[in-house]
């Protein structure tokens, strides 16, 4: 062999390892709306996949705004425009499948679930979340519970009352506690979180069974059994802080924990806040129930991330999706959270005292979906009902309310 052939061996050998490097070089954006208190437990995964894949570039995008209020318009103009992100943050349920896989917008992932053996480690109920004519969607990290009553065990002694489990005995317990000096026995914070609150009402007015219905179709909105919900909405609205649309759930959560309030209605994302961020202890400086007449009820939301059609760092993106739907990807993100994770062979060991309680419940009560949050409604639904709810805060007309969600329902195409 001469020198030029050597040369030029070199030279060939050479330009393929720069271009296995430049190929092994990649990127992985990953759009989400957890910032601020929530980013820890997505920090964990980041740095999971980073020392997993050294070579990959990762650009966490977020944008701020509690349940991705803001994030999720981005992201519509985003998709819409051909600029999707490479795996973007999503409610399991309908706002992924009524939203973006109807849409022809997303990969079908059933090769993955096949490879990994996930059909054995996701509860079915969740898969058929991510699922739509026989294809799977995106990959859960985790499952939270909305329906949670939060309150801080010494401010109840303070004011000599107890959680109650009803939603008359949540009116009366207001009263006393206003009686006693507290001026807003519950707090709340702005649009999204109030939401939640009709939605607790509305399931344990309604039950599992009812409130399926009103998703399917074959309950209306304007049933006086829904009107009732709407009803007993204000008279729970009557109990809380006239300032909620100016406050985060954290803020509103910080009240609670200063003794201003007796109760918060929260998903337990706000577990992960105070045992995360506020260093708090569960039990004793923080307690918890289920929302007033919901007890033998989960209403359950899962946030997920999938595959958009036409990205170009597909192998990048499935790769994070691995991780993300791996036991050691769950049990580092959960904890941190305040959510479960959604296998079902998850170390509990790992997660705090609520936590635990939430796996418990996970598997011994009935679960339904949220609206609020994408599992049980459209976004088309979801994103209207924030006027209604605007209007009802300020008017309490129950019926009208009603005729404005039926309306909505209609539009939406709910049931159809």
């Amino acid at each position: 062999m001469n020198n030029r052939t050597k040369t030029a061996l070199v030279s060939v050998t050479a330009a393929a390892l720069l271009a296995s490097a430049a190929q092994a070089a990649g990127k992985l954006e990953i759009f989400s709306w957890w910032a601020g208190d929530e980013g820890p437990a997505l920090a964990a995964l980041v740095k999971m996949y980073e020392a997993q894949y050294p070579g990959v570039k990762v650009d966490n995008a977020t944008v701020t705004g509690g349940a991705g209020t803001n994030a999720k318009a981005v992201l519509k103009t985003r998709m819409l425009g051909g600029d999707p992100p490479d795996s973007f943050q999503v409610h399991a349920g309908q706002e992924l499948t009524g939203t973006w896989v109807v849409a022809d917008r997303m990969d079908d992932l059933s090769s993955l679930y096949k490879s990994e053996g996930w059909a054995a480690k996701f509860p079915k109920a969740v898969i058929d979340l991510v699922s739509y004519k026989g294809g799977i969607y995106s990959v859960p990290v985790d499952v939270h519970r909305s329906n949670v009553m939060w309150y801080v065990p010494a401010t109840l002694k303070k004011y000599g009352v107890s959680a109650p489990t009803s939603w008359s005995q949540f009116v009366s317990t207001c009263a006393t506690l206003k009686a006693k000096g507290m001026a807003t026995p519950m707090v709340m914070g702005e649009n999204w979180t109030q939401q939640m609150i009709w939605e607790s009402v509305a399931v344990g007015v309604l039950g599992p069974k009812g409130w399926s219905d009103l998703w399917s179709g074959k309950l209306k909105f304007t049933d006086p059994r829904v009107v009732g919900t709407f009803t007993t909405y204000g008279k729970v609205l009557d109990c809380a802080n006239k300032d909620a649309s100016g406050l985060s759930w954290q803020q509103a959560t910080d009240r609670l924990l200063a003794g201003q309030a007796a109760f918060n209605i929260m998903g337990d994302w706000a577990a992960g806040y105070f045992t995360t961020t506020k260093k708090l202890k569960p039990g004793t400086d923080f307690a918890w129930s289920a929302s007033p007449s919901t007890n033998g009820t989960f209403i359950m939301l899962a946030d997920s991330f999938g595959l958009p059609k036409g990205v170009k760092d597909k192998a990048e993106v499935m790769n994070w999706l691995k991780l993300l739907g791996s036991k050691e990807g769950q049990d580092a993100f959960n904890p941190l959270k305040g959510s479960i994770a959604a296998r079902t062979d998850s170390d509990v060991s790992k997660y705090s005292v609520y936590s635990q309680s939430a796996a418990k419940d996970w598997k011994s009560k009935t679960i339904v979906g949220s609206m609020v949050h994408g599992a049980a409604a459209n976004e088309a639904f979801s994103s209207g009902f924030g006027s209604i709810n605007d209007a009802f805060v300020s008017n309490h007309d129950a019926k009208a309310a009603a005729q404005a969600a039926q309306d909505l329902a209609v539009k939406s195409k709910i049931g159809m």
